[in-house]
């Protein structure tokens, strides 16, 4: 009996060793799998960065384009000037629109929101409801959910 647990040991670990190398392979290429998974998702996450920035240049190339020529003509009638000027801005709010931040808060009036608003001034205001936005100082962009900036605003006090 005892001769065939000598007998059988050395079996028993040639298989262990066998089941231990093969797990060891298995690891390491686990290891190795995670690696290039990490090398490849920076990569990725780096082209990604690239190609928005890309896109909001483009955007960006009309305004630049259009401001360009405004100062060509910048001898001509004030009235035109002017008029470039507004249609360059409204190019300017339909990139940052298309960049998914809206231009928002132009409105006096409306409630004082935090979520939307900055308050850069508390005044007294007659015949105005107290949280009432009375002036704005700068237009916000963006959305409740992905703001770039909040609107600057002057809101109405308690008498």
């Amino acid at each position: 009996m005892e001769n065939q647990q000598q007998d059988a040991e050395p079996e028993d670990n040639s298989w262990l060793q066998s089941r231990v190398a093969e797990l060891e392979n298995n690891w390491r290429t686990a290891m190795a799998d995670l690696d290039n998974l990490r090398k490849r998702t920076v990569r990725d996450t780096v082209q990604v960065r690239q190609q928005e920035r890309k896109r909001a240049a483009k955007e960006l190339l009309t305004v630049l384009d259009n401001l360009d020529l405004a100062i060509g003509h910048a001898e001509a009638d004030p009235k035109t000037i002017v008029a470039g000027v507004e249609a360059v801005r409204a190019q300017a709010d339909l990139a940052m629109s298309n960049l998914g931040f809206p231009r928002y808060g132009d409105d006096q009036g409306e409630p004082f929101d935090p979520q939307l608003h900055e308050a850069v001034s508390v005044v007294p205001a007659v015949g105005v409801k107290p949280g009432t936005v009375v002036q704005v100082v700068r237009p916000g962009y963006g959305d409740a959910e992905n703001q770039l900036r909040p609107a600057a605003v002057v809101v109405a006090k308690a008498d």
